[in-house]
């Protein structure tokens, strides 16, 4: 444990750069355009508020409408700004907030081009989905030279360690959690029992609405300051090894096993929530 302290304080002595977040990407500017050729697929991010959904075509909206009228329906029925997660505005446009009902939302618009025309009717079809950001992480697994594995020292030992990572990353606004840590007897090639700790462990970015930060460009990417904590971890790990290397004391009872480390990106889905570029190709990373 005085040896992986040290190492901590090797790699976090020099001053760190912070890397701050922000609340992420405004809508306010983008408009959607509907057709009637076939609905126009729109996605939310879940739990975030829209962009603004037009009841016009493109060939519409550079036309001249007399008396135009608008109605929007849902999944749940005719939207009304009487509803808090509805916002909609004289000419028809639609902003649909803290969305998380995915579904057909049809616009009807009644219009006349000239005051002498009979009037017209327009069915307009959206298909708008909520999508959530797919959980990324690390997924690291380590080996431990070990104390026979019903001491307590195994225990104490993973828990230090754990707190080392966790305070390594900490300032990357990244986080450290144990899936699982096991000690077992391996029989050594020509040789004879041992103990080892199988450590296993990932690192994840901290979304960006748990932290009132402000931040700048790529600093603000989670997967930009995840991979920085990736670094980190791997530069930790590889100076163990030289720290062993370069002592003149004997090994501790419990040590890294050079060139044990792997690494495996994960990439999943909430529950109830998958990707299919197939479907979705304007969105192949959404969940």
């Amino acid at each position: 444990i005085v040896v992986l302290m040290s190492l901590f304080y090797l790699l976090t002595v020099h001053p760190s750069k912070r890397f701050l977040r922000s609340a992420g990407p405004r809508h306010n500017s983008l408009k959607i355009v509907g057709s009637v050729v076939f609905p126009v697929k729109v996605y939310v991010k879940l739990n975030h508020n829209s962009p603004r959904i037009l009841c016009l075509t493109n060939h519409l909206r550079n036309l001249e409408l007399i008396d135009p009228t608008f109605q929007w329906n849902g999944p749940g029925g005719d939207l009304s700004s009487e509803n808090s997660s509805v916002q909609l505005s004289p000419t028809g446009t639609l902003i649909l907030r803290h969305f998380n009902l995915s579904g057909v939302y049809t616009c009807s618009i009644v219009y006349k081009l000239t005051a002498m025309q009979p009037e017209k009717n327009l069915k307009i079809k959206y298909l708008i989905y909520a999508y959530s950001d797919p959980k990324n992480y690390y997924e690291f697994t380590a080996r431990y030279h070990a104390a026979p594995c019903n001491s307590s020292h195994n225990t104490s030992f993973t828990k230090a360690l754990l707190q080392i990572l966790s305070k390594l990353v900490a300032e990357l606004s990244c986080e450290v959690t144990l899936i699982k840590s096991e000690c077992h007897h391996v029989k050594m090639q020509r040789g004879g029992l041992q103990n080892e700790i199988f450590f296993t462990f990932s690192v994840a970015s901290l979304d960006r609405e748990k932290h009132n930060r402000v931040c700048q460009q790529s600093a603000c990417d989670a997967s930009h300051r995840l991979n920085k904590a990736k670094h980190l971890i791997e530069r930790f790990f590889k100076q163990q090894v030289e720290v062993t290397r370069k002592s003149s004391e004997p090994l501790p009872e419990i040590y890294y096993i050079e060139g044990t480390l792997q690494m495996v990106w994960v990439d999943r889905c909430y529950p109830g929530y998958g990707m299919n570029a197939l479907i979705h190709p304007d969105c192949p990373e959404c969940c």
